[in-house]
């Protein structure tokens, strides 16, 4: 056979190799040049991308391949075993009409299959192993979904980062696997490096400020060295909310206690009136460094932490993440006991100044305080 000459495309979003299309002549020698795409590989058959048309079977079972061709005559197969395709024997093979059956399906069996006609290439399929047969314990799920907001997005993790091509699809149509299916690929890898897996941003069409009929059906298709997963999950969108950790938290005494505002994070869906936030606020008394929570926004004044989190209280969604720990400080008594301690008697007089014309201020019983939430 004469030398091959490979042309780099592009890279693959998996792999760090690439996309080489391999120009050879024809094994019957059927006139013209065909050509036929390598794909990049991780290990030893991994695929990085889908190919167009993929076929799943059970281990020793059977699949048939199917050559899409109006052509009455003959059609010819290859199997790819390395860098030349391999041309199949009729006696071999069951082979009818324009159809090659593979039985007793296995590893020698995998990969990509074409079928050829006097004018070249026609089409090709890659035959993969369903990974259900091949995983003893298949009732772990992969594939976990979580919106932080009723906005127009969701964001779903895959949590295996063994595999080498993946792919998220929203939808019937990705379900039945239709070419109108709108795939989605990868953004990143897990961004909490818990699981080392990777994470999708969903679009999806529906209003947030309609009552949410349907549900979400989420697809997510991937491939392992030769075998295919598949894994599907069906919801509402209010089932899988989880709001961000708020960032924001503002403090006031009130009747001797502190009254404690919480600010929703910056991604909470608006206005707030139409999307009120519950938030619980966990906090460590001074005197016994016991820690207590409290749901209705006040606690005691003598407190030397405190964190929040937050959730929609009317679909009782997933709390938030607690917010980091923040110091309790209040400046203005640190400023008059610093003031009172100094020999100049004017800053002393001054803190008391500036701190009768707070009280003046005052109203229903409440001082503004400002406190300082500082990290630990």
């Amino acid at each position: 056979m004469d030398t091959c000459h490979a042309h780099v495309l592009a890279p693959v979003p998996l792999c760090v190799l690439f996309v080489s299309v391999i120009t050879c002549p024809c094994p019957w020698n059927i006139s013209g040049p065909w050509v036929f795409l390598l794909l990049c590989t991780h290990g030893a058959h991994g695929l990085t991308s889908f190919p167009d048309n993929l076929v799943v079977g059970k281990r020793e079972g059977s699949v048939t391949l199917n050559c899409p061709t109006e052509l009455e005559g003959e059609v010819k197969w290859t199997h790819e075993r390395g860098p030349d395709p391999y041309p199949l024997d009729e006696s071999d093979y069951d082979m009818e009409g324009h159809s090659l059956t593979l039985s007793d399906l296995g590893g020698p069996l995998l990969g990509e299959y074409s079928c050829w006609g006097q004018g070249g290439k026609l089409s090709s399929s890659y035959v993969l192993l369903d990974a259900e047969e091949e995983e003893e314990d298949t009732t772990e799920s992969q594939l976990s979904c979580r919106a932080s907001s009723y906005n127009c997005s969701f964001t779903c993790t895959w949590s295996n980062s063994e595999v080498t091509a993946l792919r998220l699809g929203l939808g019937p149509d990705c379900l039945e696997g239709k070419p109108s299916c709108s795939w989605v690929s990868p953004n990143t890898r897990d961004p909490e490096g818990l699981e080392g897996g990777y994470t999708f941003t969903i679009l999806h069409p529906f209003s947030a400020y309609a009552e949410e009929s349907t549900a979400l059906l989420v697809t997510a298709e991937a491939i392992d060295g030769r075998s295919y997963f598949r894994e599907t999950k069906q919801f509402y969108l209010r089932d899988i909310v989880q709001p961000d950790s708020p960032q924001k938290v503002k403090c006031r005494v009130e009747k001797k206690m502190l009254k404690v505002t919480v600010e929703p994070a910056p991604t909470w869906t608006t206005p707030s009136s139409f999307y009120p936030l519950e938030h619980e606020i966990e906090y460590r008394k001074k005197d016994d460094g016991k820690v207590e929570s409290s749901t209705t926004g006040l606690i005691p004044r003598e407190v030397s932490e405190l964190r929040v989190r937050s959730r929609d209280p009317f679909v009782e969604s997933t709390w938030s993440q607690w917010s980091p720990w923040k110091n309790v400080h209040f400046k203005h008594e640190e400023k008059r006991k610093r003031g009172c301690k100094s020999n100049d008697r004017t800053t002393c007089c001054k803190n008391k100044t500036k701190k009768s014309k707070r009280r003046n201020l005052a109203h229903d019983n409440a001082v503004l305080v400002p406190i300082t939430m500082a990290d630990n």
